[in-house]
Formats: structure tokens, C-alpha cells, sequence
């Protein structure tokens, strides 16, 4: 959706972010007003000081007002200073709050949402489009305002000196306020454009950045730089076409404002000459001044509104999102405690698209302290049973319990404290290995994660490491290798001391040194609670207490690893007889 020029409505949802900073904001209006009076008084006392002193060689007259002149020049100066620093000051904390708005949404949201929109645009929301809603306060809505008002005191300064000479200049303002208007329209396209070719941009950027093993492993540099070619020149055309606009409008401006200049000079002029007594050489010199005060603002608005209307079109954006309404219901009312471990799936179906379910009528009991293991080809629903444990999406029908209770009923918070998951692909920030391992949680101290990290075998290996607990892995782990980047995950679940544990394909894709670790580290961390395994290699889980074997969205077959292996036209049979056979052959 475009924003439009003047969207009251949107204009009014910005300033209602103005409430906590009233005494500030009507400061800024106060020193718009002050700043507007000084200046415009700076050309009338210019006119007595030439009428009045100069011209009749009164020196002591004359110091005076040179004195005035330069105290008002310092208010002035002062009104300046204050006006600029305290809208800035505004727009800034405007910003920290929308922005702080903006993360607290984004972080409520669905795993959904995430799926279908580019991390690149969300960063360039909560950034650049939001830097850019400050620029309202700072460059658009006050300076515009002050202009205005500049002009408007201006203007009745001119009419009390002289009504003649004033008329002069207002009949070649509608001129310019006209190209002003036709100029405002192309630029706010223009900077539309802008908008949409920085965003697309960050998303390219972001996306190459972050897949840059993929890039250089498929030798992919060079068709990667011809599409950030073609991206960075339509970014480049359309700032050249705003670039184009400005560069035909101040000229035109200009030369506006020196005709009507010598108009005035010309007019007034002759009749001094004639002997008028109405026109006065301090009249031409305050002129002067007047024409520029009242013709610079104008030129500059359309440039001004350009700076308002692309704050106006990042809002929209931004409040695009904080409308989005995408985020996981928080209506559980009950604080989740250590379970017990029961979990109950009753006739669960979900699907990640309409009309195409993953998951249809899922039936599974858990009992509390036991170890269930999931197997299926891909895309057989294992992953998206736990996303639902976890409520990262919501089910489209049928109900899910830990120990009796529907898990809707519980704060979404203290839910997931009881659950804790070690993904195949762990993530870490770019951090220490203990920031990592407590994600900054103060209750868990290093002592904590010391004693933890030697009950599952993990203390030697990073202690090896240069700092130890306090080494920085880098953005996304990158120091450490997939098998160390497990293990880590692996301390961080058991930290956290949760009810139930998830691990979803965790000893995949690891060498045999990291295995032997990781394996010694699910029997301790499983040990005393209810744990679910996902998992491809059927030999990490054949001491399960239970297997699930599904297959298209549905379970199979399910029992002990020794009953389901006597099923000769078994799924799990024919599913571990085919790997057994491939580990052989290898």
C-alpha cells in the first residue's frame, strides 16, 4: 500500500508517539515561534537603522540599533539552537520507542511468518525505514512548520512597511508555490521507488552474506555479482530520477526569486526617485532580506515534504507490520511448573499451507520419564510435532496436553521454559560460549554451567579452547566446528533444566569423536525426563522406549525397537534393514 501524501490518519498514529514528550514538543513549537519573530525582525530594524540613522548620520542612534540588531541576532541564534536540538532530540526518542515496539512484535510472531518474509526486509523495517520516520521531526513536520510561520510573520512585517512592494511579491509566489506542487509529486514517486530498491537491496545483501559458503561451493560469484549488478543499477536509476527533479527545480526556483527581487527593485527604484515618500531606501534594503526569507523556505519545502513523505512511507511500512497480526495467541492464563512429562496428541491436524495438512489426526501418547524416538522418510511430519509442542504454529484442529492440560491453557513463557530442543543446525550468536550457553539468563551462574558441562562430558573440550568459557565463537558459531556447535547446544538444553527435551536430529552430520560426546550427553541429560527423539540414523535410537515410525503425515507403526524389527512387511523393518545395508556398504 502507498502512503499518501497527506494520510491524516497515519500522520495522526506518529504524533500519538509524541505523548511522553509533550513538554519537549510544545517546546519545539515555542521555539519555532520565537525563531520566526527574531528573524523577521532582523530586516525591519535593518530599514529604521537606514532610515532612521544612517541617512540623517545620527551615530549615536545608530549604535543602538546596531546593538539591538545583534541581540536579537543572538535569540535568534539561541531559538535556532534550541529548535534544531530538541526536534532531533524528539524524532530520536520517537524512534527508540517504535523501534522497541517494532522488535517486542516481531518477536511475539509465529514461526510462519518467519518462513514467508525475507529476513533482509525485516532488518531494513526495523533500520533504515525507521531512522528514516525520525527525519519527520528533525527535517519534515517542525521545519516545514517553521517555515511556514517564518513566511506568515515575514509577510505581515511587509505589509505594515509596504503594502505596494508586498504585492509584488505575492503575486509571484502562487508561481512558485505551483512548480513547488508539480515537482512534489515526481519526487514522491521518485523516493517511493527509492524505498522499494533499498529494500530489495538488503534482502539480496543479507541473503548472499549469510549463504556465502553456498555462493563460493557452487561457484556461484560471478552470476551473484551480475544479479547485484542489475540490483544496485535500478537502486542507482532511481535516485538518479530524484536526483534529475531537484536538479530542474532549484534553478527554476532561483530564478523566480531573482525576478521578483529585481521587480521590487526596480519599482521601488523609480518612485524614490520620483520623490515617493511611501518607498524608502531602507524599504529595498529590508527587501532584500525579505525576499530571500520568504522565497528559500518555499523552494526548500518541496524538499523539506520530501524529507516528511519518505518518514510517512517508512511509517507505513513499519506499521504494516506492528498491524500484522501474526502472532501466537497469549491467552493461556496458567503458569506452567516441572511437569511431570505425560503428553497427549489427540486427532492433531495442521497444515503449513490451506489445504495441504502435514499432520492428519495425529494420535500419540507420552508417558512421563520415557524416551520416544520418531522416525520417517522427510517431510513425513516429525519436525512439525514438536514446532506444535513448542505452540511455534498453531493447530488448525484437535488438542495437545502435558500432564492432562491443554497446553493453550498455559502462558506461553512458562511453557516453553519446561521444553528445551537441541536443533541439527544450532545456532549461536556471536558471543562467548557462556553467553551462549545461558542466553544472558542471570539465574544460571558460571558455577552452574560448570558443574553441568562436567556432567555430561563437555568441560575438557571447552576448557581447551583459547578463554575457555569466555571465548567468542563468532556470528553463527563459525569458530567452532558443526560436532563442537552440537555439544554447546547440548549444555545449553541442560542448563536450562526442562521438564521435557527434544532433540531433532541432533548427532546428525558429526564426526565420530563429537558422536561419542554427544551420545554420553543425551544418556545423562535424558536420564529422569520424558524425551523426544528425531532422528534419520536408526541406530542412535534403538534403545528408545518407544519408536514412532510416520509416514505422510501420519503414524505407522509404533512399539520397542525389537518389535518393530520382527515386522517383516514393516515400515521400520524395511526402513532399517535399507540403512543397515548402505552403513555395510560403505
Amino acid at each position: 500500500m502507498q502512503a499518501k501524501a497527506f494520510d491524516t490518519n497515519l500522520f495522526k498514529r506518529i504524533l500519538k508517539y509524541t505523548k511522553p514528550y509533550k513538554f519537549r514538543y510544545y517546546g519545539v513549537i515555542l521555539f519555532a515561534v520565537l525563531l520566526s519573530v527574531f528573524a523577521a525582525l532582523r530586516p525591519y530594524l535593518l530599514k529604521q537603522t537606514v532610515d532612521e540613522y544612517i541617512k540623517p548620520k545620527d551615530e549615536h542612534g545608530l549604535l543602538f540599533y546596531v546593538s539591538v540588531m545583534g541581540i536579537v541576532m543572538l535569540l535568534e541564534s539561541i531559538s535556532q539552537l534550541y529548535f534544531v536540538y530538541w526536534a532531533n532530540w524528539l524524532g530520536q526518542d520517537i524512534i527508540k520507542d517504535i523501534r522497541i515496539k517494532l522488535f517486542k512484535h516481531i518477536l511475539s510472531f509465529r514461526m510462519k511468518y518467519f518462513d514467508n518474509s525475507p529476513v533482509g526486509m525485516l532488518v531494513t523495517r526495523s533500520v533504515s525505514d525507521i531512522e528514516q520516520i525520525a527525519r519527520i521531526f528533525s527535517q519534515g513536520l517542525f521545519m516545514i512548520f517553521s517555515d511556514l510561520l517564518k513566511m506568515l510573520v515575514v509577510l505581515v512585517f511587509m505589509f505594515y512597511m509596504n503594502w505596494r512592494l508586498t504585492w509584488i511579491v505575492i503575486i509571484a509566489m502562487p508561481i512558485l508555490v505551483y512548480i513547488t506542487r508539480i515537482f512534489q509529486r515526481k519526487m514522491q514517486v521518485a523516493f517511493e521507488e527509492v524505498r522499494t530498491q533499498v529494500n530489495n537491496m538488503n534482502v539480496f545483501v543479507q541473503e548472499r552474506v549469510t549463504g556465502m559458503k553456498i555462493v563460493q561451493l557452487f561457484n556461484r560469484e560471478d552470476i551473484e555479482y551480475e544479479k547485484f549488478k542489475e540490483i544496485n543499477q535500478k537502486h542507482n536509476k532511481a535516485w538518479i530520477k530524484n536526483i534529475f527533479y531537484n536538479s530542474i527545480f532549484f534553478p527554476i526556483a532561483d530564478i523566480i526569486s531573482s525576478l521578483t527581487l529585481s521587480a521590487v527593485v526596480l519599482y521601488g527604484g523609480f518612485h524614490i526617485l520620483d520623490g515617493d515618500k511611501f518607498t524608502t531606501f531602507g524599504d529595498l534594503f529590508s527587501y532584500t532580506m525579505f525576499i530571500g526569507m520568504l522565497f528559500n523556505p518555499l523552494r526548500q519545502i518541496a524538499d523539506k515534504f520530501n524529507e516528511m513523505q519518505m518518514g510517512m512511507i517508512a511509517a507505513n511500512r513499519v506499521f504494516d507490520i506492528l498491524d500484522t497480526d501474526s502472532d501466537v495467541q497469549h491467552d493461556g492464563t496458567k503458569t506452567a511448573g516441572h511437569f511431570h512429562g505425560n503428553i497427549r496428541f489427540e486427532n492433531v491436524r495442521f497444515s503449513y499451507i490451506d489445504n495441504e495438512e502435514v499432520l492428519k489426526g495425529i494420535n500419540l501418547k507420552v508417558n512421563a520419564g520415557e524416551t520416544i524416538a520418531i522416525v520417517g522418510a522427510t517431510g513425513a511430519g516429525k519436525s512439525t510435532i514438536i514446532n506444535l509442542l513448542n505452540r511455534f504454529y498453531e493447530i488448525n484442529s484437535g488438542a495437545i496436553y502435558i500432564d492432562d492440560q491443554n497446553i493453550n491453557d498455559f502462558k506461553l513463557e512458562s511453557l516453553r521454559q519446561q521444553i528445551a530442543i537441541v536443533l541439527q543446525d544450532v545456532f549461536l550468536f556471536a558471543d562467548t560460549i557462556h553467553n551462549n550457553i545461558t542466553l544472558n539468563n542471570p539465574e544460571i551462574t558460571r558455577e552452574t554451567v560448570i558443574t553441568a558441562a562436567k556432567e555430561i562430558g563437555v568441560h575438557k573440550f571447552i576448557k581447551s579452547l583459547p578463554g575457555g568459557y569466555d571465548y567468542d565463537v563468532k556470528e553463527r558459531g563459525v569458530m567452532l566446528s558443526s560436532g563442537q556447535r552440537q555439544l554447546i547446544a547440548f549444555l545449553r538444553a541442560y542448563v536450562s533444566n526442562p521438564s521435557i527435551l527434544i532433540l531433532d536430529e541432533a548427532t546428525s552430520s558429526i564426526d565420530t569423536y563429537s558422536e561419542e560426546l554427544i551420545q554420553k550427553a543425551t544418556e545423562t541429560i535424558t536420564k529422569g525426563r520424558t524425551s523426544i527423539v528425531i532422528a534419520h540414523r536408526l541406530a542412535t535410537i534403538i534403545n528408545a522406549d518407544k519408536i514412532i515410525v510416520m509416514d505422510k503425515g501420519q503414524i505407522v507403526e509404533e512399539g520397542s525397537h525389537q518389535e518393530l524389527i520382527t515386522k517383516s512387511e514393516g515400515y521400520y523393518k524395511k526402513l532399517y534393514d535399507s540403512q543397515f545395508s548402505l552403513e555395510n556398504n560403505s
